[in-house]
């Protein structure tokens, strides 16, 4: 049967009302569209030791709390500079060419190269001390661009009152870091202002590698009372170098990080949860609810004392009661 031409007509038009009416259906629901498709994320770690295993480990898994499942609806591109300049840069220029969705920095100088190469894509870092010094933000409470992230700021004031609690006697603490990072420069700074009010001596001693360590450590032996290590990715990757120098002294250490190795006791940071926390940022990003520029920086709020006592037997040391009763031992 022939249609007429204005039956033609209103028939065109009712298919373009329909048409019409399927696209504004499928528009309307941005966010559930943007978290049911697959997005890709790189991650990018400075060095592989346990901190920043454990903060990788914590993204991973607080993304997948808050919705973005590896092998559902989330690929991760998984790198490791191996604490080498030249590697930061070929993996941060992967991710740009890759157009991944968003890039985790893991420790401040991942976080740097990444933001040297980008100012597109969303960067959520950890394992960073303070975002402003490096010149990764504008400001703390309002980044301003394209990275934002988690802190790993140590209480450095509590820590130098573990240390002396151990070592009452002392009258200088000895410190080691990379004179590169930025972030443990930062902590010296800290350190030495809270040893001042102390009455205590801080002397330092820098290296640019792992392979300077020992001759560092050596420096100091016989000239310091104790040993305090900020959170550097370079000294925390090769604990087994610095203590084949500090056990036969007996010289009694603490350090930023969670891992007691060498040392007596601990107030540290826990980065799994430090990395879960900026995993539960990087979701919000995904789903289209924030921003990196307005995302302040976060940071972990509750510590403890950890105690290795396996440490302690080596040395022939006593942990005061008074540490005792406020840590857990390990």
């Amino acid at each position: 049967m022939k249609l007429s031409k204005k039956a033609r007509a209103l028939a065109a038009a009712l298919a373009l009302t329909l048409a019409a009416g399927v696209l504004g259906g499928c528009g309307g629901d941005t966010k559930e569209t943007a978290a049911k498709k697959t997005v890709n994320v790189g991650i990018v770690q400075l060095v592989e030791h346990a901190s920043l295993d454990a903060a990788n480990k914590g993204f991973v898994d607080g993304l997948a709390a808050n919705g973005f499942k590896e092998g559902e609806n989330i690929t991760f591109d998984r790198q490791n500079a191996q604490a080498d300049q030249s590697n930061l840069q070929n993996i941060a220029h992967r991710f740009v060419s890759n157009k991944v969705d968003l890039i985790c920095a893991i420790a401040t100088p991942a976080a740097q190269t990444v933001a040297n190469a980008t100012k597109e894509i969303p960067i959520v870092a950890t394992a960073v001390t303070d975002y402003e010094a490096a010149k990764l933000v504008a400001s703390n409470e309002k980044p301003g661009g394209n990275v934002t992230g988690t802190c790993d700021m140590n209480p450095i004031d509590k820590q130098l009152d573990l240390l002396l609690q151990l070592v009452p006697d002392a009258k200088v603490v000895g410190t080691i870091y990379s004179s590169s990072e930025v972030n443990s420069q930062t902590q010296v700074e800290i350190l030495k202002k809270h040893a001042a009010e102390r009455g205590v001596e801080v002397k330092e001693a820098t290296v640019s590698s792992v392979n300077d360590i020992q001759q560092a450590a050596q420096s100091l032996m016989g000239e310091i009372d104790c040993l305090y290590l900020p959170t550097d990715n370079v000294m925390a990757s090769a604990v087994p170098t610095l203590i084949s120098v500090t056990e036969p002294e007996k010289l009694i250490m603490t350090c930023g990080w969670p891992d007691t190795e060498g040392s007596v006791a601990v107030i540290g940071i826990d980065y799994y949860e430090l990395g879960k926390q900026t995993g539960e940022m990087a979701a919000k990003i995904l789903k289209g609810e924030a921003k990196p520029a307005d995302m302040a920086i976060e940071s972990q709020k509750k510590f403890k004392v950890t105690i290795n006592k396996q440490v302690a037997e080596r040395l022939g040391f006593t942990v005061p009661e008074e540490v005792l009763k406020e840590a857990e031992a390990k």
